[in-house]
């Protein structure tokens, strides 16, 4: 659910409000203004399309496979906030942080280009990220409460390039216009519904999944004749910037659980630079953000690149989740929708 803006304000004019907040407001606009800014030039990057140069290059230092595009994306934003005053920046295409002005009283963490797998099918690419207050002891600068961001957003280069953007009071949603390359004021005050009829989880994996989001799944798909009293759709992106665009648009759930497999026992999704960022956001619009056991801002992480299961959207869906795991429910999984009279496996 989103309230259209009433007039064309900039990003520019939007954050030189927020400016007169105090030093520390004034430090948080600089910084997403200079993320904005290399966002503009990823965003034309992206537009340009796939090319021989766009190759996989190998991993970072994460595993993940690396393309040409994403160290392009991390040089552009490092770039950009080489104007901000920093003390601490953290990347997905980076071992370790590093750390800048010690007198500086920000942290910030970005995943340079989320979904960059989806490049050569034309799918939707962004960038996530996070802004913190730097504690006196920098080794700590990326192992705080999620719930001490200060400032979190995501780009979304699709057919419209869009500016999700929270300062911790609500989502405002900015759009890129091309006939000035400027990011315009076009959503604010943006509230996910509470519930909705759509998920979005990669069912593939359904044998690896614990038995409590089986069960919420084989929940969803027994329509109005199952507990949940409606019938779903199902959405699967496999770009975390577009399924939580989606979900400030119109409302659902995204699952990215942890599973029996080798390597995604903890999930696969970074909690600093990928959860942190998108709960700050999820919650400041209403919704709700959890492993499916806590609360995603209450998780403090142990090393740069943990990996946590997430679970994010419109509150009467997560906490039936939520429900699910720490409830005695799950004996109905042993005769659940997908495998009783009217299931897909009927044999």
């Amino acid at each position: 659910m989103v309230r259209q803006a009433s007039g064309l304000t900039t990003l520019g004019e939007y954050l030189e409000r927020h400016s007169e907040s105090g030093p520390l407001g004034c430090s948080v606009a600089t910084a997403v203004d200079a993320i904005a800014t290399a966002c503009i030039e990823i965003s034309r990057l992206a537009r340009g399309g796939v090319s021989p140069a766009d190759i996989i290059l190998g991993t970072n230092t994460d595993g993940d496979a690396q393309k040409d595009l994403d160290v392009c994306a991390d040089w552009l934003i490092r770039r950009a906030l080489a104007s901000a005053s920093i003390a601490a920046f953290a990347s997905e295409e980076m071992a370790k942080p590093e750390f800048y002005d010690p007198a500086s009283r920000l942290g910030v963490a970005v995943d340079p280009l989320d979904g960059s797998s989806n490049l050569d099918l034309n799918m939707s690419v962004g960038t996530i990220f996070s802004i913190t207050p730097a504690p006196r002891e920098m080794s700590q600068a990326f192992r705080r409460r999620g719930s001490e961001q200060i400032a979190a957003g995501f780009a979304v280069y699709g057919p419209q390039t869009s500016l999700v953007l929270t300062l911790g009071d609500g989502v405002d949603i900015f759009a890129l216009d091309p006939a000035d390359a400027t990011f315009k004021l076009s959503r604010e005050r943006v509230q996910i519904p509470a519930d909705a009829n759509e998920f979005a989880i990669n069912a593939s994996n359904r044998r690896h999944w614990d038995p409590p989001v089986r069960a919420f799944i084989d929940e969803c798909l027994a329509g109005r004749e199952g507990p949940a009293e409606q019938d779903f759709n199902m959405r699967w992106i496999a770009s975390l910037v577009a399924e939580v665009y989606r979900i400030l648009n119109r409302g659902g759930v995204f699952l990215y659980p942890a599973d029996d497999r080798a390597g995604y026992g903890n999930g696969r999704l970074r909690l600093v630079y990928e959860a942190h960022p998108m709960a700050f956001i999820v919650e400041q619009a209403g919704g709700v953000a959890s492993t499916g056991r806590a609360r995603i801002l209450d998780l403090v992480p142990d090393t740069l690149h943990q990996r946590v299961p997430l679970i994010l959207g419109s509150s009467e869906q997560v906490r039936r989740i939520e429900q699910l795991h720490a409830g005695p429910e799950l004996d109905a999984c042993s005769s659940a929708p997908l495998f009783a009279h009217r299931g897909f496996f009927r044999v």
